[in-house]
Parts: structure tokens; sequence; C-alpha cells
């Protein structure tokens, strides 16, 4: 099956459907993103009213401030990279764990045209949400395509998983 289109009114629609489960149970969520440079918290800020729900966004872009502001261990990156399951996860505790967020969303991946390793090719995006309270769930993707195609694809993946869980709760 191949990955449509995102568009930005598909992307608003995600965030303002967000935006009313977030209202309904008086929650908040905060952003910690790489590859997608704030491309969520740019998303969910457009919404208008939304710093009723919409708690703060991080860009974590470098491994140093993951570490600093996100509480990311030295070691995980080391063993795992910055684009691993370990790491998104230690990315959502850690910015619930800094934040007075109900939920949080971390996203890393590799958006391109370069930066592929072994294992990990172009397109290839980690994903982690948290809830206060819960273990962080986590999710790898690969999107084809160039890097707006990725990035835009893991905002809409990042948003949709979110919803989901929010609506599972």
């Amino acid at each position: 099956m191949a990955e449509s289109e995102v568009t930005e009114i598909e992307l608003e629609q995600l965030a303002e459907r967000l935006s009313r489960l977030l209202l309904a149970r008086g929650e908040s969520v905060a952003t910690a993103e790489s590859c997608t440079g704030g491309w969520v918290a740019q998303t969910l800020t457009s919404i208008p009213g939304s710093s009723m729900w919409f708690e703060r966004g991080l860009v974590t872009y470098s491994n140093e401030s993951k570490q600093a502001l996100l509480g990311v261990s030295a070691a995980t990156l080391a063993s795992s990279g910055a684009v691993s399951m370990a790491t998104v996860s230690e990315m959502a505790a850690g910015l619930l764990a800094a934040s007075p967020a109900d939920w949080t969303l971390a996203i890393s991946g590799i958006a391109g045209p370069g930066g592929s390793v072994p294992g990990k090719p172009v397109g290839y995006v980690c994903f982690a949400w948290a809830h206060r309270g819960s273990n962080p769930q986590t999710e790898d993707a690969f999107f084809p395509g160039g890097r707006r195609q990725v990035r835009a694809r893991s905002v809409r993946h990042g948003l949709r998983g979110l919803i989901g869980r929010l609506e599972a709760t």
C-alpha cells in the first residue's frame, strides 16, 4: 500500500481532533522532536486556543540536547543511537518528568537525503508516546520519499498515534 501525500489540511484536522480530546479530558501534551524539527509543535499551536492543552515543544536535534533537556542517557545513545526505540522512549519519559504535561510524543528519525546507517535507512523513524503514570509506548516506521515527505508523514503518524492512545484510555 502506497503512503498517501500529507496535506496541511489533514494535519490541521488531526490537531483539531487532538485538541477536542485533550480539552474534554482536561489534559495537556508536550512534544520532543528531532527529525521533524518542531513541525508537530507548529501544527498543534496553529489551532486557536492551543495554549489550553499544549504545554511545550522541544526540538532536541543533537545528542547533547537530548541528554541535557530530556535526560536521555549517554549509554543509550552510544549503544542504540539517536534514532532508536530506546532513545525515543527516554525522550518521552524525560519530557514527562520535566514538564507538567499529561502526555508526551517523541520523534527521532532519518529524514535524509543522507544520514543512513546499516539497518537504519533514510525514512526510518522511531516514535514514543507516554502518558503520566504509564511506561512509554514505542513504534518504528519506514516512510519512503524525500526529506519533506518523510518529515510530514512522521508528523501525521505521531499525531495519529497520540489520538489513538487518547481514544483507547
